[in-house]
Formats: C-alpha cells, sequence, structure tokens
C-alpha cells in the first residue's frame, strides 16, 4: 500500500510565529502573546479585514475555523470577537481579536470567507455584537421575538420570558417567567457548615434528646439460668401423623374401553318422567265385536 505524503508538518511549532507575524502586522498589531501553546494576537477593530487579508495571503492561514465572542462587563469595550485561523500547508493555528461596545460595529469578514456570515450571525444573536457589511444580520440560535442576549453574563439563567402551548389558544404563548420557589433568596449555606437554624422537618432534630443505654448487669436479665437450661433440653415426642384415607379412583378412559355415563339417580325433580303414562281406554264403536 503506497503512503500519502503531505507537505504540512504531522506537529507545527510556534517557534518564531509570534515574531514574524508580529512584524507582518506592524501599526495594526495592539498586543500579542503566546501562551498554552497558542499564539493570540490583538489588532485595532477598524483594521480587522485587512489584518486577516494578510494573514490569509501572505502568511497562509488560508481558513477561518470559528468566530466566537467573550464578554467582559467590567471593561468599557465589553466584548471581544476572537478570529480562529488555520493554515492547512503548516498545520498551524493562530487567534486574531478586537474589542468592541454594545454600540460599536465591527467590520465584516465575509468579504474574505464567506461561511463568516453565518458565524457573525451566531456572535450577535447571543451577544448582541454589531457587524457592520453584514448583509444578513439576523437572528440564528434563539427564537423569533426573543429579548435579550443570552450569552451575556449578566442576562439570567432563567431567561425573562418562557414559552409553553396553550390549549385554549392552540398556539405557543409568551409569558414572563414566574419562579414559585424562593429561587432568588435560597439560602446556599450547608446546614452541615455551620447553619444555626433547623431545617423544614427537622424542628425535632433540634430538641435535646435523652439518650438511654441499655447494658446487662446481671445473669438474671438476659434469661438464662439452670431452670431456662433443663426446660429448653427436655424432648418433645412428635405429633402422630394423620393419614387421609381417598376415595377410588376410577380408571381412565381409552379407545377399548370408553367412559361409562353416570347413572341417573331417582330425585323429586325426576320422578314425574320416569313413572308410565296412564293407559286410555278408546271407546266401542257399532263394528266391534
Amino acid at each position: 500500500m503506497a503512503t500519502v505524503l503531505h507537505s504540512a508538518p504531522r506537529f507545527a511549532s510556534s517557534e518564531g510565529v509570534r515574531e514574524t507575524l508580529a512584524a507582518a502586522l506592524g501599526d495594526m498589531l495592539l498586543a500579542s502573546k503566546e501562551r498554552h501553546g497558542e499564539v493570540v494576537f490583538g489588532v485595532e477593530r477598524e483594521r480587522i479585514e485587512d489584518a486577516l487579508r494578510l494573514l490569509r495571503d501572505e502568511h497562509d492561514y488560508q481558513q477561518l475555523m470559528e468566530i466566537a465572542g467573550v464578554d467582559y462587563p467590567d471593561r468599557e469595550e465589553r466584548f471581544e470577537v476572537v478570529y480562529m485561523l488555520l493554515s492547512l500547508t503548516k498545520n498551524h493555528r493562530i487567534m486574531v481579536k478586537v474589542r468592541a461596545a454594545e454600540n460599536t460595529p465591527v467590520p465584516t469578514v465575509t468579504t474574505l470567507w464567506p461561511v463568516a456570515g453565518w458565524l457573525e450571525r451566531e456572535v450577535f444573536d447571543l451577544y448582541g455584537v454589531i457587524f457592520e457589511g453584514n448583509t444578513d444580520l439576523r437572528r440564528i440560535l434563539t427564537d423569533y421575538g426573543f429579548e435579550g442576549f443570552p450569552f451575556r453574563k449578566d442576562f439570567p439563567l432563567t431567561g425573562y420570558q418562557e414559552l409553553r402551548y396553550s390549549e385554549e389558544e392552540k398556539r405557543v404563548v409568551y409569558e414572563p417567567v414566574e419562579l414559585p420557589q424562593d429561587f432568588r433568596t435560597f439560602e446556599f449555606t450547608s446546614p452541615w457548615e455551620g447553619a444555626d437554624y433547623p431545617l423544614p422537618g427537622d424542628e425535632k432534630a433540634a430538641m435535646p434528646q435523652v439518650v438511654e443505654v441499655k447494658t446487662t448487669e446481671a445473669p438474671k436479665q438476659t434469661g438464662s439460668n439452670a431452670k431456662t437450661n433443663a426446660k429448653a433440653a427436655e424432648k418433645v415426642a412428635p405429633a402422630p401423623r394423620k393419614t387421609a384415607t381417598k376415595e377410588p379412583r376410577a380408571p381412565e378412559p381409552t379407545e377399548d374401553r370408553p367412559a361409562k355415563a353416570p347413572r341417573k339417580g331417582k330425585s323429586a325433580g325426576t320422578k314425574a318422567a320416569t313413572q308410565p303414562k296412564p293407559r286410555t281406554r278408546r271407546k266401542k264403536t257399532d263394528g266391534d265385536s
């Protein structure tokens, strides 16, 4: 079987990649780092399209694998948009990041990779980042009419609305989320770690209980003595076995000897049927002698 050789190395090294690409990006570069075997570059938001085109055309990072969002609510520009690139010829990956605020648009890169249209829609749907130049910036994962952006850190885990099917209206209806249980004021302190109040149903456990320790101090408390031992050693004669008399069974019928029909006994109900019929006298006529 012939071995197929490929120009891409089996394991790509990141040695020298950061310095080479940082020099190529020039004034578009804001920061760069290499951590956990990953090379990350931060570039200016307005020049993200030029930076990715340079990496694709001149440094062989041909494929856009993913676009992801990150939320840092404490920052002035709370969002980061992360572009993950793959070089098929070098078998190497890098990440490029830009920062954006809620109302700060990020230039689209659908001019470089058409697949970026779907990826940018995901980041817009989940984080609310606006991509300028995307001609089809609609929600793609959440439902129609969904309010808010579920991947933001300040979005509640329960959401704002819930949907259900209404048998009365024969359609799906949207309603505000209602929590009948005390979810928002839940006490997270474990009762085994210092809670100073009884839990519901454990009121009796909080009351002091007197535990009586049972011990055996004398042989008479065990029930074993000479009289008891002698009683236990007595032999009891077994009771006679009762033998039940069985009625003789009729032989089972065979082909040579069929089963006999049971005799009909004379009873009050059959007495009239077994008596002979009374004779009726015939009247004599002239022809009789």
